[in-house]
């Protein structure tokens, strides 16, 4: 079958598929036919990142229970008992369907309702808040299954690319496009990346929910659409750049947020440091002053080009953003004394009376 007779089965129209859109002036699907000898990425393998995220899913829930859950016990992690909260139907109403934070007329005409003291209702709202927020296993359990793929996945794709001659030359990502023959293994690779960011819009609305939550979803959808796109267009070897400089501080910090939950200060503060160190220069730095610097400047535009600038535009602009609060928090620390606090922490208020059994983790 030919590439556009394969595009189209996958349910979207031939125009969608024209290749002016998504390769270069000149070039066309043709240009692209596989050989006994040669594979091109096909847009149909794109559908196996949904058995791909299932399958991650399944593997997540599988690691947590019987490698992180263990571990985090065995190295001290526990839940404190959090009150209980008495059943009052009037007061739960007004908590799921109003808000979890009444104010202060909103406690009186409660209060009222429920035949109850003002501080008893305070309390409640503040006892009912608490069993809301994530447990401190749930967070580590988390980081564990985050470090754990991050880690592997970093040092997976620099030991697939330390050897290819483009990594240090990007001048030749650009050799001979559209026509460069997919690596099996960067296929694979390419593939469980976009399985594993899949997976996480998936359990999004079930993980431990932060500040950022709605930058969460901007990232996602950035780089979901980053990598379907660069796959289907054959633009595998600056992908597979742009995934391994975004690896290279993942695993640091989560590494950082397990070394918080157990406790240990000093050593989680070194590693942040150093994940802020690495983030900074990884994103700020190495990102667009070399590796998006050959994607503007050596390679002509067309349609999927300038969707390309796009994306990573935007995806560049929250790398500032979130630069700005790490550097925010660092010197919140360093020169104010002050106590560190998560710039992603979650988003439920922590209450006085429960600051400590809150994991504020970046």
């Amino acid at each position: 079958l030919s590439a556009p007779t394969i595009l189209t089965r996958m349910g979207l129209s031939e125009s969608f598929w024209h290749h002016e859109y998504w390769l270069p002036s000149g070039a066309t699907w043709e240009d692209m036919k596989e050989s006994a000898d040669i594979r091109y990425p096909q847009p149909q393998d794109i559908l196996l990142c949904v058995p791909g995220a299932l399958l991650l899913i399944i593997v997540r829930y599988i690691f947590e229970r019987t490698v992180a859950l263990p571990l985090g016990r065995r190295l001290g992690v526990s839940d404190k008992p959090r009150p209980k909260v008495q059943p009052n139907a009037t007061l739960e109403a007004f908590y799921t369907l109003v808000s979890r934070t009444p104010k202060e007329r909103d406690l009186i005409s409660l209060a009222k309702q429920s035949d109850l003291l003002v501080k008893k209702v305070e309390t409640w709202f503040r006892h009912r808040r608490a069993q809301d927020r994530p447990r401190l296993m749930k967070k580590f359990c988390e980081a564990s299954w985050r470090f754990m793929f991050y880690f592997t996945s970093f040092f997976s794709g620099l030991a697939l690319l330390y050897d290819k001659p483009w990594v240090w030359d990007h001048n030749l990502c650009w050799l001979r496009y559209p026509q460069q023959p997919l690596l099996p293994a960067l296929g694979w690779f390419y593939l469980l990346e976009l399985s594993f960011y899949c997976s996480l819009v998936v359990t999004l609305p079930f993980d431990v929910k932060r500040k950022d939550f709605k930058e969460q979803i901007i990232h996602h959808i950035a780089t979901i659409t980053l990598i379907f796109v660069s796959y289907c267009a054959n633009l595998i070897r600056f992908g597979t750049l742009v995934m391994l400089i975004h690896d290279a501080s993942d695993y640091i910090l989560e590494l950082a947020k397990m070394l918080h939950y157990l406790k240990r200060k000093r050593l989680c503060e070194a590693v942040f440091i150093a994940f802020a160190v690495v983030f900074i220069i990884s994103r700020l730095v190495v990102f667009p002053l070399t590796t998006y610097y050959y994607f503007v400047t050596k390679f002509q535009l067309f349609f999927i080009i300038c969707l390309l600038h796009a994306f990573l535009m935007t995806l560049q602009l929250l790398h500032i953003f979130w630069s700005y609060l790490i550097i925010q928090m660092i010197l919140g620390v360093i020169l104010h004394g002050a106590k560190r606090k998560d710039a992603r922490s979650d988003t439920e208020e922590s209450d006085q009376s429960e600051a400590e059994d809150l994991a504020k983790d970046k």
